[in-house]
């Protein structure tokens, strides 16, 4: 009889750790947010160490974290493709010499840096029109 008690002692404790515990419910993980909305025409405006300037339109077309679309640019223009995790995006023209775009999406601007045949630049897009977002920033 004390054998039976303790194992049935023992069922009780489990079960109700479970249910009382995280056993029980999956949870969504801390920090694991939908990504940023990119969707629309954008500008970006590109600044050199060397002083020169650039405009690059580009439209972005979203599906989840997966970004695709067309770039044009003073020198060269094509597809696009890239992935935005959260607020951070990374671009790439699909151009004979690679522009690749990384950057912090802020509501309908991103700023970050940006890299073609081995320099480096910054810039600045302003989303011109799609999918205007209206939150505020995190």
């Amino acid at each position: 009889m004390k054998k039976y008690n303790k194992t049935m002692l023992f069922v009780l404790f489990t079960f109700l750790a479970l249910v009382l515990g995280n056993g029980g419910v999956a949870q969504q993980p801390p920090g694991d947010k939908p990504p940023a909305n990119v969707a629309g025409s954008w500008t970006f405006y590109t600044k050199g160490d060397d002083g020169k300037t650039g405009t690059h339109y580009l439209q972005i077309i979203q599906n989840g974290n997966d970004l695709t679309g067309h770039f044009k640019g003073p020198y060269q223009s094509g597809g696009i493709e890239g992935t935005i995790n959260e607020q951070h995006v990374v671009i790439k023209t699909k151009t004979r010499h690679v522009f690749t775009f990384r950057g912090r999406v802020e509501g309908d601007s991103i700023q970050g840096n940006c890299g073609i045949m081995g320099h480096h630049c910054t810039f600045q897009g302003v989303r011109t029109s799609g999918q205007q977002s209206s939150s505020a920033p995190d």
